[in-house]
């Protein structure tokens, strides 16, 4: 009785442990944020999302969303998978969904993305170049300057 008890509990917690290692190596995307006040020199790369409210010279990656809030800087490169942009960017833009510009936006700098939403307020000085993902490693050809509102 007592060895089916003990072979029945390794059983169990040999099935546990096993369920376990595929919880623990799935990966999940991560939620990153750079701090208003915080300044980085140099490059990011992020399986997930970012927000930025401090100040960022350089090229950020991002398989997810990048959001740079009101406080936040960047200068560089930014390619990612959606953006929302409510702060200060001189870059060249890469966005294979949608990239938001939004009403307190800065922007200059070429953009290449999908979609394209502009809020009334925001200003974007450079070239736009839309289309579907497979388009987006071409330069865009003609610089604009718009301010919106």
């Amino acid at each position: 009785m007592r060895n089916t008890i003990k072979a029945l509990f390794l059983f169990l917690v040999n099935k546990i442990l096993k369920n376990m290692s595929k919880i623990v190596s799935t990966e999940t995307p991560s939620v990153n944020i750079i701090g208003n006040g915080t300044d980085i020199n140099g490059n990011i790369k992020s399986n997930g999302d970012l927000r930025i409210d401090g100040f960022i010279k350089g090229t950020i990656q991002a398989t997810g969303k990048v959001v740079v809030g009101t406080t936040g800087r960047v200068e560089g490169e930014i390619s990612c998978q959606s953006a929302d942009i409510s702060g200060e960017v001189k870059a060249h833009i890469k966005v294979t969904e949608l990239l938001s510009l939004k009403a307190n936006a800065v922007v200059s700098g070429d953009i290449q993305t999908n979609k394209l939403a502009i809020e009334p307020g925001a200003v974007f000085t450079g070239a736009c170049k839309m289309g579907n993902n497979g388009s987006l490693n071409e330069k865009p050809e003609q610089p604009i300057e718009t301010k919106a509102g």
